[in-house]
């Protein structure tokens, strides 16, 4: 019987650090080019394999894969695209069956959050089902940071180390204006329902550098006066204040702060724009001059700052994925089990995906500051290890960064019909 070939996809938000996933997965394989053929990667995520869009990554040169480790964003195109029940749509599973027999395709390794390890258990139970023998592997992936099991998500280390950064550095310009300018600034940082990039900024304030700060975080119901006392106090104390404020945040009605009404391809409320909201409530309440940012595709990709305990984390997910399959298993997740905190000690594990699809971790009240504005020292000791350490991008003569961009050539079609999306 012919080896089978890898299908290697991308999905949802990308980070700074999926491609170091993708490249683990890739250089894997072809170190076992005797259990498999080739790896195709599905162009734009999962909708390549149903519209049969495959590139061969064969077709890429070892140096190019190799400069995946150091590049943002994702490499293959990723989608927001969530495959229904096999009972509510049927048609989509046939497609993929259909296209993974017609390129020979036994293992499938989906990179991306919680929604991706759905879609991922949903592909690994086609073999009981539909009676097609198929290997699926979720990559962990996603800045949130809230898939259960796994100490950490691949890419969430990159954001934090760049928003604690960012935190700090503001501040400091924030302070050097506050005596007749600016005395508040607001940043916008992703985190649907959970608080752990919002938890992050809490890090530019430590023993050494003292700086004011205050985190409203979508766990803690926003109090509009409580907050607007706490922000006073700051700057009567500190002559500023900055505030990081998570996308999520909700008001005592239970909606968002930052609600447009719209919804995105999974269903999820469509978020943004929360750093104007909380800027005018401050500018009403306290009539105090402020400065608003909003991090959003910026925190994701900044690779030039990206933590190096993520980078290497990010390989050795992808690079466990393919060994787990190659082990015969299916339906499972490689997953971080921290075994001490300092040092920062940790190893991979399986997870079965059925204990991952469809569940968020929170951010534990323990790690919430009693006022609800801050983090405490157990947070801090969960953090401070996942940013640690540098792993910076080769730059050009230019002065940029030198990221690469594949040639992502197409597989050969080999079926005669087309797929539409629904």
């Amino acid at each position: 019987m012919a080896k089978k070939n890898a299908f290697y996809a991308q999905s949802g938000g990308v980070t700074a650090v999926i491609n170091a996933s993708a490249c683990g997965v890739i250089e894997t394989a072809r170190q076992h080019k005797k259990e498999i053929g080739k790896v195709y990667a599905g162009r734009n995520g999962i909708i390549g394999a149903l519209t049969e869009d495959l590139i061969d990554t064969s077709k890429e040169s070892k140096k190019a894969i190799a400069a995946l480790r150091h590049t943002p964003s994702g490499a293959f195109g990723s989608c927001r695209y969530k495959l229904k029940s096999l009972e509510e749509n049927r048609r989509e599973y046939e497609r993929l069956i259909e296209v993974f027999e017609a390129h020979n395709i036994g293992y499938f390794f989906y990179n991306g959050g919680g929604d991706s390890a759905d879609t991922c258990l949903k592909v690994s139970q086609l073999a009981e089902k539909m009676g097609y023998p198929i290997q699926a592997i979720h990559v962990p992936k996603t800045v949130d940071n809230d898939l259960p099991i796994t100490d950490t998500c691949p890419g969430f280390g990159s954001v934090a180390k760049y928003i604690a950064t960012s935190v700090r550095e503001a501040s400091f310009d924030v302070a050097s204006m506050a005596k007749t300018s600016t005395k508040v600034f607001v940043i916008e940082v992703m985190g649907r329902h959970a608080g752990w990039i919002a938890a992050a900024g809490g890090l530019a304030s430590d023993a050494d550098i003292d700086l004011p700060i205050v985190i409203l975080f979508p766990e803690v119901t926003f109090d509009r006066k409580k907050f607007m006392a706490t922000v006073a106090a700051k700057v009567k104390k500190y002559g500023y204040v900055s505030v990081v404020v998570s996308e999520g945040v909700k008001g005592d009605d239970g909606k968002f702060l930052a609600d447009q009404g719209l919804k995105d391809a999974f269903g999820h409320s469509q978020l943004g724009g929360v750093a104007p909201v909380v800027a005018n409530m401050i500018r009403e309440d306290l009539g105090l001059k402020y400065h608003w940012a909003v991090a959003d595709y910026l925190q994701r990709a900044a690779r030039h700052i990206a933590s190096k305990t993520d980078v290497d984390q990010a390989y050795a997910l992808g690079k466990a994925a393919v060994e787990a399959a190659l082990a015969g298993k299916n339906s499972v997740m490689p997953a971080i089990i921290r075994t001490n905190d300092s040092p920062y000690r940790w190893k991979i594990e399986d997870a079965p995906l059925k204990k991952v699809a469809n569940k968020e971790k929170m951010m534990p009240k323990s790690f919430i500051s009693r006022d609800g504005f801050g983090i405490t020292p157990k947070c801090r000791a969960y953090l401070e290890p996942l940013i640690q350490g540098e792993d910076f991008p080769p730059f050009t003569k230019g002065g940029l960064p030198n990221y690469v961009q594949l040639k992502n050539e197409p597989v050969a079609k080999k079926l005669n019909t087309a797929f539409e999306l629904k």
